[in-house]
């Protein structure tokens, strides 16, 4: 009986710890097929991102980067937040979430708005109602938007025009890039999160986030594609005078490297995936010395010995693969010529020995690994000094960018779990404040949106 006070003291003292998340700490959630992966963290004084807690754990219910398993998935979102809220000393609710998967598709549309008056200066919100009718787009059954993305804007046929803020001009025209997704992923997606406690602040593209962490501006205006090689996909966007042109997600990752290790040395899928971690090289030719791989026997059958180099020409021959498939979207996107800055690798793919050099003698573009370390403040923790972390680190950029008023680079579609009601940008369409006074009688249709405009514009 006496011991009882002591538990309860303790009790307090646990609860006491995990303090409420403030409202200048993000969280990003990073689900991929082979990890889970959550990170908390704030911008220090400087400016720089400051990591608070780091989760990451084994995924099991994600498949080629679409959830295909809800209770496994919310089992390791679960232990993945919880160990990044021991670290973090606090409790977490709102998340900055990544999606991926072969449903990803992207593509091109103009818009067109004419305005009332050429004396009046273009605004913010001249281009908000742009930008929300590329929502209205018809798409096939089953996808929803994700992203919009402007590109260059023209107004009075003056084309080439980045910003036109403050601009006069009746015609105001746009090139949009938009990224879809289908609805039935990006609700299980949402019901994972909900389940493991959860609410979803933001849903991003994962190579989008990914430039954000490994890109610099430089190598974003001279022209670039980034290559995130990750377990179940290879996720690229490409980038030319600063503007997203192209993204496209191809259903290969590391896994089905893994996967021809296993059926191509005939061993077990741990065995696999140890073979391609610690031995493994994407160039055949790099392999000099030519050891022998000793693996154990099952249940006490022979060991089985493997050539170092045989190992190498396996991957090789998948990583070629790969790598076509990155050509080949390149192609697509109209910018093979232009890349000045090349190709950067990152995602655990980046990892393999001697990846880079392969990507170069393939592609023959120049290449790089990246990593996610530019934007990190001073005595960060050695495990984030990976590509691995790349999309997690963007997710918590883009996240601090949605805290500060007017850095926000693209509009999102709205939440997923509110497909019943009437999409916002309907009423976002209206007419500049003065219709108010002359339509007195519709105040009431007006009133849910207006005080939503006013908010953004603060």
């Amino acid at each position: 009986m006496r011991k009882q006070p002591k538990l309860d003291h303790l009790n307090r003292n646990v609860m006491t710890e995990l303090l409420p998340q403030p409202h200048d700490v993000v969280v990003a959630l990073d689900i991929g097929t082979t990890k889970v992966c959550c990170l908390a963290g704030r911008k220090n004084t400087h400016g720089k991102l400051e990591i608070l807690g780091i989760g990451k754990v084994e995924s099991v219910g994600v498949l080629r980067g679409v959830v295909s398993n809800i209770e496994k998935t919310v089992g390791a979102i679960r232990e993945a937040v919880e160990i990044c809220e021991r670290q973090a000393r606090m409790k977490l609710r709102t998340v900055h979430v990544g999606i991926a998967g072969q449903h990803i598709k992207s593509l091109q549309h103009r818009g067109i708005l004419t305005r009332e008056s050429d004396h009046t200066e273009i605004s913010r919100r001249d281009i908000d109602r742009l930008v929300n009718d590329m929502f209205k787009l018809v798409l096939p059954p089953g996808d929803k938007i994700i992203h919009v993305f402007p590109q260059e804007f023209t107004v009075d046929s003056e084309q080439g025009i980045t910003d036109p803020i403050g601009m006069s001009g009746v015609r105001l025209e746009a090139n949009f890039h938009i990224i879809t997704g289908q609805i039935t992923a990006m609700n299980n997606l949402y019901r994972c999160i909900e389940k493991s406690g959860l609410k979803v602040a933001d849903l991003t593209l994962e190579p989008i986030a990914s430039a954000e962490a490994t890109l610099s501006e430089e190598e974003k205006q001279a022209g670039v594609a980034l290559v995130d090689i990750g377990g179940g996909t290879t996720d690229i966007t490409v980038f030319h005078e600063g503007i997203i042109r192209h993204t496209a997600v191809i259903p290969f990752g590391g896994n089905v490297i893994t996967a021809d290790i296993k059926e191509g040395c005939t061993v077990m899928q741990p065995q696999a995936e140890k073979l391609k971690v610690k031995f493994g090289s994407a160039l055949a030719n790099e392999v000099y010395d030519n050891r022998i791989i000793t693996i154990p026997g099952l249940k006490g059958r022979d060991h089985k010995e493997i050539s170092e180099k045989n190992l190498a020409r396996i991957i090789q021959a998948r990583m070629e693969e790969v790598l076509d498939y990155v050509l080949w979207e390149i192609r697509r996107s109209g910018y093979e010529r232009k890349l000045i800055g090349g190709i950067v690798l990152t995602g655990g793919g980046a990892l393999l020995a001697h990846t880079e050099k392969l990507t170069e003698f393939h592609t023959g573009m120049a290449c790089r690994v990246g990593v996610p370390v530019e934007h990190l403040a001073h005595g960060y923790h050695q495990s984030v000094n990976s590509p691995i972390f790349s999309t997690a680190i963007g997710l918590l950029l883009r996240g601090l960018q949605d805290i500060e008023p007017g850095t926000a680079q693209a509009v999102e579609a709205p939440p997923v779990a509110e497909e019943n009601r009437e999409p916002s940008n309907v009423s976002e369409e209206k007419g500049p404040s003065w219709f108010d006074t002359v339509f007195k009688k519709t105040k009431e249709w007006f009133e849910a949106e207006p005080d939503l405009d006013f908010e953004k514009k603060k």
